[in-house]
Parts: C-alpha cells; sequence; structure tokens
C-alpha cells in the first residue's frame, strides 16, 4: 500500500523536522537569523569550490571523520583534552564550529576576519604540556597546519563520497587552493594549494601520529556523546560514515573497522537516506539562496 502525503502535512513534517536538525547543528530551532543578502566579497564567494563543497550536508560526515584523523596527534589532542568543554557542552561546540564556518566561507570579509581574529585569541591561551612531557601551543604553525589539512581533506572526501550532486578532480584543486586561504588567515605557514601538496602533507604527518589513553578516551566519547534522543540514530550512522572514509591505516590504529561491503551495501545508502531528507528538511543554503535571489 502507498501512502500519499497531503501538501499541508508534507509542510508540517518538513518544518518540525528542519527545526530539529536546527536545533542540533545551531543551537535554535529557527531558520538562521543572519541570513544575509551581500554583499558577497567573502573568501571565495559564489561559484567558488569552498560554496560548493560546504553548500552540501555531506559535510556532517567531514566534520566527524576530521575529528577522528586530529585524535591520533598527539600534541594537537592534548590541547583539546586540556582546554575543551566538550564532554559537558557538546552541542554548544558545535554551534560555534558551525557558525565560525559560516562566516569564514559565506560571510562577507569583514566577518570573516572577526571570525578568524576570535579563534586566533582563543589559540593564544592554549598551550601547556602533553602527557609525554612535549609542550604544545595552538598557535604552533605545524599542529595549525594538521587540523588545517586533515579538515580539507576531510570534508572534501565526504562532498565526492555523500555529496548531492557530483564534483569534478578540477574542483579539488580549486578548493584546496581556496581554503589554503582559510588556512593563512589562522596562522598556518605555507598551507598546501593542490589536491596532490595536501596528499603529501598528510602522508608526511604519519610518523608523528600516535594512539595514547587521550585518544582512546575521545574516540569513547565520539562513539557514545551526550546528544538528544532523537539524533542518536542518525549520529550513529553518519560516524559509520565517517569510518568508513578514513585510511586504512588510521582505522587500524583507532581500532575502527567496517568492511568495505558493509560500508557500500549498509551504511552508504543509509546515510544516504539520512542525508537528503536532511536536506530536504533545511531547504536550500541561506546564503547560497540569498545570492540566488539577487540573480
Amino acid at each position: 500500500m502507498v501512502v500519499v502525503l497531503g501538501d499541508g502535512v508534507k509542510k508540517l513534517l518538513r518544518d518540525r523536522l528542519g527545526a530539529g536538525v536546527r536545533s542540533v547543528l545551531r543551537g535554535s530551532p529557527e531558520r538562521p537569523f543572519h541570513e544575509r543578502a551581500g554583499p558577497f566579497d567573502g573568501i571565495a564567494g559564489p561559484g567558488s569550490a569552498m560554496w560548493l563543497v560546504h553548500g552540501d550536508i555531506s559535510t556532517i560526515v567531514g566534520g566527524l571523520r576530521a575529528l577522528l584523523v586530529q585524535a591520533l596527534h598527539p600534541l594537537v589532542l592534548a590541547g583539546v583534552a586540556d582546554y575543551s568543554d566538550y564532554r559537558q557542552d557538546t552541542l554548544g561546540r558545535l554551534h560555534r564550529t558551525v557558525s565560525f564556518l559560516d562566516d569564514v566561507i559565506f560571510g562577507n570579509k569583514v566577518e570573516a576576519v572577526a571570525a578568524f581574529e576570535a579563534v586566533k585569541q582563543i589559540h593564544k591561551s592554549v598551550k601547556g604540556v602533553a602527557p609525554d612531557g612535549r609542550s604544545y601551543n595552538a598557535s604552533d604553525s605545524h599542529l595549525l597546519s594538521w587540523v588545517h589539512c586533515t579538515l580539507v581533506d576531510s570534508f572534501w572526501q565526504s562532498r565526492i563520497r555523500y555529496g548531492a550532486t557530483p564534483l569534478t578532480a578540477e574542483t579539488a584543486d580549486r578548493y584546496v587552493a581556496e581554503m589554503a586561504e582559510v588556512g593563512y588567515s589562522l596562522g598556518v605557514e605555507n598551507p598546501p594549494d593542490n589536491a596532490a601538496e595536501l596528499s603529501a602533507r598528510l602522508t608526511a604527518f604519519i610518523p608523528e601520529l600516535e594512539v595514547n589513553h587521550q585518544t582512546r578516551e575521545i574516540v569513547r566519547f565520539l562513539l557514545w556523546p551526550k546528544l538528544p534522543a532523537a539524533s542518536r540514530i542518525p549520529y550513529e550512522v553518519f560516524l559509520a560514515a565517517a569510518i568508513g572514509l578514513l585510511p586504512g591505516f588510521t582505522q587500524r590504529m583507532l581500532g575502527l573497522r567496517i568492511s568495505q561491503p558493509v560500508e557500500s551495501m549498509l551504511v552508504y545508502p543509509t546515510a544516504v537516506i539520512f542525508l537528503r531528507t536532511i536536506a530536504w528538511a533545511l531547504g536550500p543554503h541561506p546564503e547560497i539562496a540569498a545570492y540566488e535571489s539577487c540573480l
């Protein structure tokens, strides 16, 4: 039996689901109050690879993948463990991250610069000693490079695998080059500006990676975070999708493994259904819609 829903019921479902998703991602059920009508003069702007990647809901998966990969660098992780309140304020941290990315990627120059300065001010006070006795400083360009490269790679990999529309290989170079400006603005010296250089930079970090008690602690947290009950199943699906996108050596180091048949036959189709449903509920990205309305 096929159930046909009326337009009113569809709108009610869409509005309620959209409000729920926005509450989790942004902290408010309302559509973003800072929808912009221009100027669209930010880092890259309309038609950029950054808009193509971050205008797609697949970045949810990319964000989780980046957190897992970043957990393998002991000095970066020490700063997170010592200064982050992720255990008590899981969603608050997510809301701030989403807001930062929106301002940097979709905002104008004034908003982007303000977002960069706010993060750099926070980094100035994040310094200490890791469990192995080495000192760390969040303003260290080398550590910033690891965070930057893992984010760029993860967002790109998730967009390619789970995005609603296909992207070309040429777009990868454009995306890495555009995101290099974000790296520069946060203090990364000589960030990679093409896909091949990004891959080489990540490979060069491998000897620095390890698993310690802080790694195991944050992986446990990512497996069982404090989230609203309604978010639990989608989160587990997206986390499985993120694990499936990890390089093989990363899966082995973290003790997280999803076989290729399970990933392709179960995780992938389920994640796509959830992502497309969320995209339907949220509607077009606010900034992209605002730009298109000006054309």
